[in-house]
């Protein structure tokens, strides 16, 4: 197969709905709007006929990243978070917020559904006074 064939296999099936304008600065950036952006390098293989498998293993791998960053932060710099070490961490979460929007589309999701799933699930247990503990479904 040709590189052509390849890179044209490998996108997922998505519909670009925006102006196609890019956002600079720091302008605000709705989710869904990232995550159009985001689907637009969205170049990677199926895995056993399976678009989801590939971000899933890339967001557990970037989220390692974050991790790893956060350790040495400790190991070598005392835990002292410098302008430097700010700019490191945006990255490595940016590759994790890439995965999540990639992957919730994967799912058939958009990125500010999930996103206001989250924040309606952590009020619920707010006003009911289990933000503590463990399981999904206290």
């Amino acid at each position: 197969m040709s590189p052509e064939e390849t890179a044209a296999s490998t996108v997922g099936p998505h519909r670009s709905t925006g102006t196609g304008e890019e956002r600079r600065g720091n302008e605000p950036l709705d989710l869904d709007a990232y995550q159009e952006g985001a689907l637009r390098t969205a170049l990677y293989p199926a895995v056993g006929g399976h678009r989801f498998v590939y971000p899933a293993l890339g967001l557990a791998n970037e989220a390692g990243e974050v991790l790893g960053k956060i350790k040495k932060l400790f190991r070598d710099r005392g835990g002292r978070v410098t302008p430097e070490f700010r700019e490191e961490i945006k990255k490595e979460l940016g590759d994790v917020q890439w995965y999540v929007a990639v992957l919730a589309h994967e799912f058939g999701l958009s990125a500010s559904d999930v996103a206001r799933a989250n924040l309606e699930k952590l009020a619920s247990r707010a006003e009911r006074g289990v933000l503590g503990g463990d399981g999904d479904e206290r």
